[in-house]
């Protein structure tokens, strides 16, 4: 057998390899750019790809190294940043043509982690414009393409992201996910995406928090996460970008224990919430999960659990009547696929709360949200994950957003369980099962807030 080559090595064995020695951070450094080289033509995944500057940080770490002493943990691994995520000296463009030249002065605060914990940042993670499409492409970047089939995508908004991880550019990416933008692009992509508690990793910039005018539902729903190659991946970005940050509004201040990983839990598998009949290798999926876990020791048992289709419906009326406050803006600089994505969007939500939902609707299903996070939270107590898919079908066509209200309105339905999430803040896990039909296949793990470690070594076992 050949030696694994470096680009194709876990984020756990590249650093435990440059502690011992057994290669150099600038060796690791130059092997995922020249895959980057090979790869990223075809794919489109990362932008604003500096190899000088990521070769000076990988010469740091080696110096660190020889020096001696306590390491980071990251030191040496290979990351990318998306390019709505400030990073010091880098545009945050939002894949907005007229935003192309703003550049970050200081790095926000889960990036601050991922640099404090010694990775090195080869590149710019490709998104829509404004991350608010489950596709990646803009007029300021381009297409993302899946890297296992280009007709399909690669997911968004986090797609650049899952991407470059599935094709070796990085081991770890950061992205962030309000609707599904790590893990529906993880699940494209065949690579874990997690979704952490809200308010566990903050991604505030410098002195925002002076004037943070977002609309309450990127307060309460947005969180920033890590996609990586392995379980063990997703873990080590997520640890590194905890950083209690008090300049964040819903940011703990305090660094939580996460949770136990290793104990049996029970498993509540739930394949449908009456808005999307699971496509076939959808429930395959689930069956190939459910039957591992079971030999893993864990207790499996299909349930209904309605307030997850109820907490989906709720995120169309919170989260897009606070999108039109953007509008403007989005008219303004967005691209033709994001003003159409969006406007069909708004199109269908409006079948189910109307055309322009009241005060009263919106005030009430605020209210509602937090009897659903405690019904959930009492379901979920210590001991049980609740197991879903991921979307109820495969990997979407390219742009099939874009193919008329008829089409968006099953995509949207398909997504629920991406959907139910943000709107309750409990953490999720997007993790491979297999590869069918050319494409990736997967599922979702739901757990407790602040259980991520223990939920991570649930996926452990799909993934073992």
């Amino acid at each position: 057998m050949t030696e694994t080559p470096l680009w194709e090595r876990s984020a756990g064995e590249l650093t435990a390899g440059i502690r011992e020695k057994s290669w150099s951070a600038a060796e690791v450094a130059r092997a995922f750019l020249e895959r980057i080289d090979v790869t990223n033509q075809a794919v489109n995944a990362l932008v604003d790809v500096r190899a000088e500057e990521a070769l000076a940080q990988a010469a740091a770490a080696d110096e660190a190294v020889a020096g001696g002493g306590e390491l980071p943990p990251l030191l040496g691994v290979p990351v990318a940043t998306k390019i709505n995520t400030a990073l010091r000296g880098h545009p945050s463009s939002h894949g907005v043509v007229a935003w192309a030249d703003v550049v970050a002065p200081d790095d926000a605060a889960c990036v601050g982690g991922l640099r404090a914990a010694g990775a090195t940042f080869l590149g710019r993670s490709n998104s829509p414009a404004f991350g608010a499409r489950w596709f990646t492409g803009n007029d300021l970047h381009g297409t993302t393409l899946n890297p296992w089939h280009s007709g399909h995508t690669p997911g968004g908004s986090s797609g650049g992201a899952a991407a470059a991880v599935a094709a070796g550019m990085v081991p770890i990416a950061q992205g962030n996910d309000i609707g599904g933008s790590l893990r529906f692009p993880a699940y494209c992509c065949g690579a874990v995406g997690l979704r952490p508690t809200v308010g566990l990793v903050s991604g505030m910039e410098p002195g925002a928090g002076e004037a943070f005018d977002a609309p309450l539902s990127f307060q309460t729903m947005a969180v920033h996460g890590a996609i990586g190659w392995t379980v063990d991946d997703a873990r080590r970005g997520l640890h590194a970008m905890v950083t209690p940050d008090l300049g964040d509004p819903v940011g703990v201040p305090v660094r939580p224990s996460l949770g136990e990983p290793g104990r049996r839990v029970r498993v509540a598998l739930v394949r449908d919430v009456g808005l999307a009949k699971p496509h076939p290798v959808v429930n395959d999926a689930l069956d190939r999960a459910a039957g591992w876990l079971a030999e893993a020791g864990h207790e499996v048992e299909e349930v209904e659990l309605p307030l997850l289709g109820e907490a989906a419906r709720l995120w169309s009326l919170l989260l897009y009547e606070e999108l039109r406050t953007m509008s403007g803006e989005i008219e303004a600089f967005g691209d033709a696929g994001v003003r159409d994505s969006l406007a069909s969007s708004f199109r269908i939500a409006a079948e189910t709360w109307g055309e322009r939902p009241t005060l009263d609707a919106y005030i009430k299903g605020y209210a509602r949200r937090g009897t659903l996070i405690v019904r959930l939270q009492q379901y979920l107590g210590r001991d049980r994950v609740v197991l879903t898919p991921v979307s109820a079908e495969p990997p979407f066509e390219q742009d099939g957003d874009l193919a008329g209200d008829d089409r968006m309105r099953e995509i949207m339905a398909a997504q629920w369980p991406l959907q139910a999430i943000p709107v309750l803040g409990f953490p999720a896990v997007s993790v491979p099962t297999g590869v069918t039909d050319g494409l990736p296949s997967g599922v979702q793990l739901i757990g407790g807030r602040f259980q991520e470690d223990a939920l991570l070594g649930v996926a452990g076992d799909i993934e073992a």
